[in-house]
């Protein structure tokens, strides 16, 4: 599956208008469902507990004075004008502005960095403004690179926001589901509707989550014109209601009802603004979804259709309850109430399908940032399938998707109502912004090179909106606010584990690899029978040789004619463009045949499958001795001097003059003298002896030397390829911390066994692979 040619396709949304307005148009059903949504229970969470609904109307106009400001302040001023310039080559998201920090600080959770990826087009990205960092921005730079503390911080702060969005993974689903049944409450009587609203609500669930693995291109046509005739929907209820009841109620926009608000319920309504937070739940989509859309269209989406919409459904609920106080049904404050009687059946159903579409888009975000973390070492391996082979980006994960399921029903099932719902969703919302603050803060000095007064002045005025209430939502902590602070402890103690177990196995690689004058003694033969074939190592370093090398020579009678140490490693970008995909380099003297090749993936990057990757990766060692810039990298332990003599080198479909290869039926299979291009097409399980020919342009000429390894290299893949892997077996050393053995002998060794290993991670087929073991003591 190669979906390369569509990834950069992202960067050229600058086309006509009507591309953007298609794109806007798209993006409301992807990335406004769930706030869309959240008219149907901000009311009633706001009024669930704390305060009541009197007949002076000022509770009700003070809540809606605050909704009003929350989502001009937040949702529009903060992301749509400031958060959406923060992209990282046109990526949004927790990890967007980890990715920025990393890249401009030289902080980098990744141990296998290079001076090389540094070079690559999208990491070069400059921000905004001046290219002199203040005189406060290089002193802050140089703390973040000296103290290895502020790194760290760095790196639990980003995760603290990736396992909140995790844990609204869970929540965002159980609570857009539950309040839209609850309309059911409405239609029958009290006895029946509590037997039937949990069950419904489960079972629409169920459904939502066992229908993943389709994925959302064959359902997600249906998304945007199901979210557009809910915004519809609200909007002309909303009018309706302002003029029909109150339409003056526009009125309680004004700021002075919130202190009205505040001076006659103080306690009280304080605690309830938990309830009021929920209505900017799914904002965060507008930053994290950036990379299938542009910031222009997300932008017009918002202020033309989702924000005028959102306001005039919550006025019009405000006007219907400002001439509403006794309400007899136990429904109380609800969002149904507000609608005409006649039309509760079609709105329930619209509803239903609102949430169904907003509970989709949050668990494909969530599924998006967990194999961002995998990639980025931080999260163990996981079966990533990508649904749809022309839409990048769409995948699904079968253990998170069941894991998010059984988390889902148990919510839904233990709270069955809203309110304790509310609170925990309201939680795990307001820390992903808090998050989101404090990055970008950063990201202001840093990357944008303003100046630190523009970022003390971002953090204190959105920092303290946001810290009021995040201090409401914590104080319901019993009430349902404990639920993603345990959630996101758990992911954050899974993700620290597997990342702290992946940095001490590399530092060990590192501190006992071979070498280079052990393999110079051995002579081009290594010291044993070299036999027809490729042997693809597979290692974790981006310079010298692994130490499990020397136990395949010394346990294995014979090695393979071409030997390739390959290096699969992620890099702080979104995506590595094809024609720098490929690091290429010699390992000793030419005669020897060995080979290091690092391929650098982005975080959001998508995977070949191993036919394509074994043909990428033949045809990158031959243009490179073709072109005769291949070098003699490993000569020394510097390994800053080995990456100055690797060439870079694009996948085969990024040189149309370069060389190719091609499966030869005949008898002769030779070096050609033609720029005619062919396709390879491999077997898929054992693979049986085959012609293979390279075809390489007639010019520039090469010489015989070249010509040679090329004739042997061809001699090789026609023999077939084999990988080798290490399987490491992981154990802390004698006399570490009670803590250190915890944690390596039994954490990160329990998901090493549980995870995928790294045969699934390259896609390899298991008859071509030969595992080795050995134990590591870090």
């Amino acid at each position: 599956m190669d979906l390369e040619g569509g990834v950069h396709a992202n960067h050229a949304k600058k086309e006509s208008w009507r591309a953007v307005l298609t794109l806007a148009y798209q993006s409301l059903g992807v990335v406004y469902g769930d706030l869309s949504t959240s008219p149907l229970y901000v009311y009633k969470s706001t009024f669930a507990e704390d305060i009541q609904h009197s007949e002076t109307n000022e509770e009700i106009y003070g809540v809606l004075s605050f909704v009003f400001w929350t989502l001009t302040l937040i949702p529009l001023l903060k992301y749509v004008f400031i958060v959406l310039k923060a992209d990282d080559n046109g990526e949004g998201g927790t990890f967007a502005l980890y990715s920025l920090l990393c890249r401009h600080a030289r902080v980098n959770s990744l141990p296998n960095c290079q001076s090389a990826d540094e070079e690559l087009s999208e990491y070069k990205k400059d921000g905004a403004g001046s290219t002199e960092t203040p005189s406060f921005g290089s002193r802050l730079k140089s703390a973040l690179e000296k103290h290895r503390v502020l790194q760290r911080f760095l790196l639990v702060l980003a995760l603290i926001g990736t396992c909140m969005v995790i844990g609204d993974g869970v929540l965002t689903p159980a609570i857009s589901v539950f309040s839209a049944v609850s309309g059911l409450e409405l239609s029958m009587e009290k006895e029946h509707h509590k037997y039937i609203e949990v069950p419904a609500a489960c079972i629409i669930l169920i459904g939502l989550f066992a229908l993943q693995h389709y994925g959302t291109h064959r359902v997600g046509f249906l998304f945007a014109p199901v979210v557009v005739t809910w915004l519809f929907c609200i909007s002309a209820i909303g009018l309706y209601n302002i003029f029909h009841w109150n339409p003056h109620v526009y009125r309680a926009l004004s700021p002075h009802y919130m202190y009205k608000f505040l001076k006659k319920t103080q306690r009280g309504g304080w605690m309830s603004l938990g309830g009021i937070l929920l209505c900017i739940t799914g904002s965060e989509a507008m930053f994290a979804d950036l990379g299938h859309f542009s910031q222009l269209s997300i932008k017009i989406a918002f202020t033309s259709v989702v924000y005028p919409s959102l306001i005039l459904a919550y006025m019009g609920q405000a006007a219907y309850l400002s001439r509403h106080h006794l309400i007899e049904s136990d429904y109380q404050i609800g969002f149904y109430v507000s609608v005409p009687e006649k039309l509760r059946w079609p709105v329930l159903v619209i509803a239903i399908l609102a949430a169904v579409v907003g509970s989709q888009a949050i668990i494909t975000g969530t599924f998006s940032i967990i194999k961002q973390c995998s990639a980025l070492g931080c999260f163990p391996r996981v079966k990533i399938v990508h649904t749809s082979s022309k839409i990048h980006g769409q995948i699904y994960i079968p253990e998170i998707n069941w894991i998010l399921m059984l988390l889902c029903l148990a919510v839904t099932i233990g709270f069955r109502d809203t309110n304790r719902l509310g609170n925990a969703s309201g939680l795990a919302v307001i820390t992903v912004m808090l998050v989101t603050t404090c990055l970008m803060s950063l990201v202001i000095v840093l990357c944008w090179h303003q100046s630190v007064f523009f970022a003390i002045g971002f953090i204190f005025f959105f920092g303290t909106i946001e810290a009021l209430y995040f201090s409401a939502s914590l104080i319901k902590f019993l009430e349902g606010g404990w639920v993603p602070i345990a959630l996101a402890f758990i992911f954050l103690i899974v993700m620290y584990v597997w990342h702290y177990g992946t940095l001490k196995k590399y530092e060990f690689d590192v501190q006992n690899k071979i070498s280079i004058n052990w393999l110079l003694s051995l002579g081009p033969s290594l010291g044993i029978v070299r036999v027809r074939g490729i042997g693809i190592i597979h290692t974790e370093l981006v310079s010298g040789i692994p130490a499990i090398f020397s136990h395949f020579v010394t346990n294995l009678p014979a090695f393979h004619q071409v030997l390739v140490f390959l290096c699969i490693k992620s890099v702080p970008v979104p995506h590595v463009k094809p024609e720098e995909r490929f690091l290429v380099g010699h390992i000793g003297p030419r005669e020897f045949r060995l080979y290091r090749c690092i391929v650098r993936y982005g975080y959001r990057d998508v995977h070949k499958d191993d036919l394509d990757f074994e043909k990428d990766l033949v045809c990158s060692v031959a243009e490179s001795i073709r072109s005769g810039k291949v070098g003699i990298n490993g000569l020394d332990d510097n390994s800053e001097k080995d990456e100055e003599k690797m060439t870079v080198v694009g996948s085969s479909s990024t040189h149309p003059e370069g060389i190719k290869m091609c499966d030869d039926d005949s008898d002769n299979a030779q070096v050609a003298g033609t720029s005619e291009l062919k396709e390879i097409r491999s077997p898929t399980v054992v693979r049986p002896r085959k012609r293979v020919r390279f075809i390489v342009p007639e010019s520039p000429k090469i010489d015989r030397g070249a010509r040679e390894e090329l004739q042997e290299l061809m001699e090789a893949r026609e023999a077939g390829i084999a990988y080798i892997l290490g399987h490491s077996y992981v154990k802390a050393k004698p006399g570490s911390s009670m803590v250190k053995k915890l944690v390596i002998n039994y954490g990160y060794d329990f998901l090493r066994r549980n995870s995928r290993g790294p045969s699934h991670a390259l896609c390899v087929p298991h008859a071509s692979t030969l595992e080795v073991g050995m134990n590591y003591l870090v």
